[in-house]
This record gives structure tokens, C-alpha cells and sequence, in this order.
């Protein structure tokens, strides 16, 4: 996957946006103003990328004990963050992608019932 399929995947979700809040480095998707998925432009230009993707935090230990690509949240909140490392060619596609998806799924049950409504 590379940067413009990223983005591109995330920007096809229903009421995302896309923000430099931190510095013009890291590029964060939000849903409903909400994070659900970063990454530093730098680290991908160096080949060194990753993706900080919330997770459940039991399927979160279950992905790091699987897949050495998948690490705790480069510094977010350890049990509910993952960095995916996405040029390691351990990861297919297919699971990268499935992963931006429960990342998305899991911002979204946690907004207000009013919020979630405007998704449908």
C-alpha cells in the first residue's frame, strides 16, 4: 500500500477528514472529528512507514502476537492503538485495509447516537 492508496481508502469513508493538527508531518483521518487514523509523511518517504489505527484491546494483543508488522500505538494510548507497519510485505493489503476499517468501526460505536445517526 502506498500513501495515495492510504489515503484514498481512508477518504472513502463515510464523513472523513483529513488534518495536519499536530505539525505538517503526521496526517490524521477523523470521523466526526474524531481520530482514527495517523501517520508521519516523513516515515513514508523514508520507507520506514506506519499507520496508528485504534483497536479493541483484546483484538490488539491477538494482532501483535500474530504479526511482528503490527506493533503498540507509536505514542498513543498502548492498549487501543496499533502502528501497522505497512512495507514489511508481511501484511496483505486485504488485512491493512480490514484494519482501517475496524479502526473506523470502533470511532464510530463510540459516538453519540445523534453522530452515528448522520452516518447512515
Amino acid at each position: 500500500m502506498n500513501i495515495e492508496d492510504y489515503r484514498n481508502y481512508c477518504m472513502s469513508k463515510k464523513q472523513v477528514t483529513e488534518h495536519f493538527p499536530f505539525d505538517n508531518d503526521t496526517l490524521v483521518f477523523k470521523v466526526c472529528n474524531k481520530m482514527f487514523a495517523l501517520a508521519s509523511l516523513k516515515r513514508w518517504e523514508e520507507g520506514e512507514a506506519f499507520v496508528n489505527l485504534k483497536c479493541d484491546p483484546d483484538y490488539a494483543q491477538e494482532l501483535r502476537a500474530a504479526y511482528e508488522s503490527i506493533k503498540p500505538g507509536y505514542h498513543m494510548h498502548k492498549q487501543q492503538w496499533n502502528s501497522v507497519y505497512v512495507l514489511t510485505g508481511e501484511l496483505s493489503q486485504k488485512l491493512i485495509k480490514e484494519l482501517i476499517d475496524h479502526s473506523y468501526e470502533m470511532v464510530v460505536k463510540g459516538l453519540p447516537k445523534k453522530l452515528r445517526e448522520t452516518l447512515n
